[in-house]
């Protein structure tokens, strides 16, 4: 008999942990050029598997943790004993939080760098997850006959879908859609604080509570929390003898031979109801909520006669909410396997397509522009993403054989402000993020699908550039725009539109400026620069020759250059502040779809922030026709008691010098284009 799998829920982490799984079902009979091992730990057994192609595991076997002094004697012991030559490639579900390099098993005494441990297996690939996560990974690829459905309720297609399940511990997770695939929610939600219902779980809780100062929903629905609630009955009992382990009471209890057994399974199903309902409302469920784990699907038919599916739709207001969610129970065997196989083959196809985070594609963008040694410590990240996570600036560049200016220099290149803000980009990357998608418009698409793709991948592009702005960089600028005394704005071909925009708002501050986007007269208009100016040069790719020319006249003249292009470009290391836009777009269309508006958002926000940094109060006196906001028709005219002449101007400077900015304020529509 297959063991109990030990769940305890964590943030899902490793490679590309959240990276989303292809929802297709169908097994691919295409094997793999060598096998990938697949292993499920928890914190009394270890389980082995080799995947010879999507979905075939072979050679399952269980062992205990016990017997194995560590984890690398455990995976060494199961590959001695099958045949099989060198893996590549390997993918670990552990019952345990997987945060950054360092895994130590909260249920054993197991510990490991995920790194060392790839280097002495010598593996090519070493994701480690959380392992429910990975069963959380797996759902999509459930069959019917993998689950059973427990009441009523039916799925909506693509929504959010919940896991619960109980084991040694209660883990907590979800999936939500993500373009063609999903991403997995790390939680613990297991830790949220447990809440009786009813005389009987009030009597429960006050028997916890004895002993522990918080009660959580893991104290009751997991192993231990079953030997819990069989003495908290034994004690309003009298009983002497309580002390049963949770396999014997679930043995007792399913054979009808110990009423208090049977009671404490009732008890138990019952809270996992209410649980399971709080997981449904607050993620929005509407997909299903799916349990797991190692102790409901050992319950069978006596499960879906408890009172799990009572408590689950009994929700006052929202019962109707919950009637209509389905609940299944997992009963496939090896779902955990499945799930973690598919986190391993989203992560070797992202490292086909160059990276696995949005800063590891970054890197590999930017290295063919890099010198010498800030590419060697390139391809030391590259290798070993997790070490760099981890290490100090010294063992960085000690490692890449680089001086430790040269490691700050490689982060700010990147768009950083230094190593601490490089290293949160990587993390972010490495631990399981929401993914940054982009889907190619085709000749085959519909209207309907052309709309959602280029809707998609501008909202993908602007929230990837939201979570990778630079502070520091944004700051600068707006200083040097701020006190500049004439802004020039250059930019050709589609960018031309963004330094027409740029000039629109700027000159409504009363600053001078100017927007050329003819070659012949950017170059003519960079001699006459003078120190105190500033050129802004838009470009997406930073390698146009006549914007170059532009860069480099402006600081020989003085000027100061702000840059909104890529970072790794040739036009980002000739200015005083480069504002990077490393955005994904096939510029053989001839049709910049994102990254022009990319573009428009970096000058919206510039605009703001020099608004802010001068002042509304210093707009330029002009006619009321004139200012920005609304101005009055030729028919209309003042309000009966408004004030005029001297009061009205009083009036007028006083709302431009207002601290709040509201949507009648000049502020509200520094950020409309031109029209």
């Amino acid at each position: 008999m297959t063991p109990p799998s030990s769940r305890h829920n964590g943030h899902s982490s490793g490679r590309s942990a959240s990276t989303g799984a292809n929802p297709d079902t169908r097994l691919l009979d295409a094997p793999f050029d060598s096998p990938r091992l697949i292993a499920d730990i928890g914190g009394t057994y270890a389980r082995f598997a080799l995947e010879t192609a999507t979905g075939q595991f072979e050679h399952i076997a269980s062992l205990r943790c016990a017997d194995h002094a560590d984890f690398h004697a455990a995976v060494r012991a199961y590959l001695n004993g099958v045949p099989v030559g060198r893996i590549s490639h390997a993918a670990i579900a552990i019952a345990n939080p997987v945060e950054g390099d360092q895994v130590r098993m909260t249920n054993y005494h197991w510990q490991f760098s995920i790194e060392q441990m790839r280097q002495r297996l010598d593996f090519d690939t070493l994701v480690v997850v959380n392992d429910f996560t990975a069963l959380a990974m797996a759902l999509p690829r459930l069959g019917p006959s993998a689950r059973r459905a427990v009441g009523g309720g039916s799925a909506r297609e693509r929504s959010v879908v919940g896991l619960i399940g109980a084991g040694s511990g209660l883990g907590v997770s979800g999936l939500i859609p993500a373009g063609e695939g999903w991403v997995a929610l790390g939680t613990e939600g297991g830790h949220t604080s447990f809440a009786p219902r009813d005389a009987r779980e009030r009597l429960i809780l006050a028997f916890a509570e004895s002993l522990y100062g918080h009660v959580s929903f893991e104290r009751l629905l997991s192993g231990p929390g079953l030997e819990l609630i069989y003495r908290a009955f034994s004690e309003r009992d009298g009983a002497k003898d309580s002390s049963l382990s949770a396999p014997e009471i679930t043995r007792r209890g399913l054979a009808g031979a110990d009423a208090r057994c049977a009671e404490t399974l009732d008890a138990f199903c019952a809270i996992l109801g209410t649980a399971a309902a709080n997981l449904a409302v607050t993620l929005g469920a509407l997909g299903g909520i799916y349990i797991g784990g190692g102790i409901v699907p050992r319950l069978g038919a006596a499960f879906d006669r408890s009172p799990f599916r009572q408590r689950f739709e009994d929700k006052g207001r929202f019962s109707r909410y919950l009637q209509a969610i389905p609940t299944y129970v997992v009963t496939a065997e090896n779902a955990t396997f499945t799930g973690v196989s598919a986190i391993l083959a989203a992560q070797l196809k992202g490292l086909e397509a160059v990276g696995g985070s949005a800063i590891l594609q970054q890197i590999q963008r930017a290295r063919p522009g890099l010198s010498p040694a800030e590419t060697r410590v390139a391809d030391y990240v590259l290798a070993h993403p997790r070490s760099a996570l981890n290490e100090p600036i010294a063992q960085i560049a000690k490692a890449a054989q680089v001086s430790q200016p040269t490691v700050i220099r490689f982060c700010r290149t990147l768009g950083c402000e230094g190593l601490s803000d490089f290293k949160l980009r990587l993390a972010s990357g490495l631990t399981g993020t929401i993914p940054v998608t982009h889907t190619q418009v085709t000749g085959e698409d519909t209207m309907l699908e052309l709309g959602e793709k280029v809707l998609g991948n501008t909202a993908a592009a602007i929230l990837q550039v939201r979570d990778h702005l630079n502070r520091e960089t944004i700051d600068r600028a707006i200083e040097l725009l701020s006190s500049a005394q004439r802004i020039d704005f250059h930019a050709v071909g589609h960018y031309r539109v963004v330094a027409d925009d740029a000039q629109f708002k700027f000159l409504r501050f009363g600053v001078a400026s100017a927007c050329y986007t003819d070659p012949r007269l950017m170059g003519l208009a960079a001699r006459v620069l003078r120190p105190g100016d500033v050129a802004v040069i838009i470009s997406s790719s930073g390698k146009i020759e006549e914007l170059l020319d532009v860069a480099e006249t402006a600081r020989a003249r003085g000027a100061a250059v702000v840059a909104i292009t890529a970072g790794h470009s040739p036009l980002a290391r000739k200015a005083d502040v480069a504002l990077v836009l490393d955005d994904i777009e096939d510029v053989a269309t001839h049709v910049p779809m994102v990254s022009r508006i990319l573009h428009l958002l970096v000058i919206d926000i510039l605009a703001v922030g020099v608004a802010m940094k001068r002042g509304v109060a210093a707009l330029p006196d002009a006619p009321a026709s004139s200012l920005p906001g609304p101005a009055l028709a030729d028919d209309e005219s003042p309000q009966a008691g408004a004030p005029t002449g001297a009061d009205a101007e009083a009036a007028q400077r006083a709302k431009r010098t207002g601290l709040g900015i509201s949507t009648a304020s000049p502020l509200a529509r520094l950020t409309s284009h031109s029209r």
